[in-house]
């Protein structure tokens, strides 16, 4: 497979997570999802593929360059967020103001990736403006598609 892929570790929650959301999406929320999956923040991305790269677009709106992270580890890109939600302490209640409706959350994700072989690890790029942040992951020039003239 050459496109990047989303990373998924095999194991029994991650499964049971998998299905509650296909579920989820199809039936609403049961009663039976914990109150912090209901919350859960992921946010929307687009991969795609390019002539000389992948390019991965990430909307984050409210968040900044500071609240984010990008690690890669083997072939597997992190990307995740440094911001926290509230712990619900005493002291952090008290300092907070009180909302009457509360829709938007400012809640940690996290999501990886697994980069296909052709990938260039050494040669990724990142911007971030507005809002969406943008990451070009050239291929390796070895695996790039050139054209062979047929000599006389």
């Amino acid at each position: 497979m050459k496109a990047v892929t989303l990373y998924r570790p095999l194991n029994i929650e991650k499964a049971l997570n998998d299905f509650d959301r296909y579920m989820g999406s199809f039936f609403g929320e049961s009663p039976l999802t914990p109150a912090d999956r209901l919350f859960a923040y992921s946010p929307a991305m687009d991969v795609r593929e390019a002539e000389g790269s992948y390019i991965l677009e990430a909307e984050l709106p409210g968040y900044d360059e500071k609240d984010l992270e990008i690690h890669l580890d083997n072939r597997t890109l992190i990307i995740k967020s440094k911001r926290e939600e509230s712990s619900g302490k005493k002291e952090d209640r008290e300092n907070e103001d009180r909302y009457y409706i509360r829709e938007r959350r400012k809640t940690a994700f996290s999501r990886a990736f697994k980069l296909p072989e052709d990938a260039d690890q050494d040669n990724i790029t990142a911007n971030f403006k507005n809002g969406l942040l943008c990451l070009e992951i050239k291929k390796r020039a070895e695996a790039q598609k050139r054209l062979i003239t047929i000599g006389k």
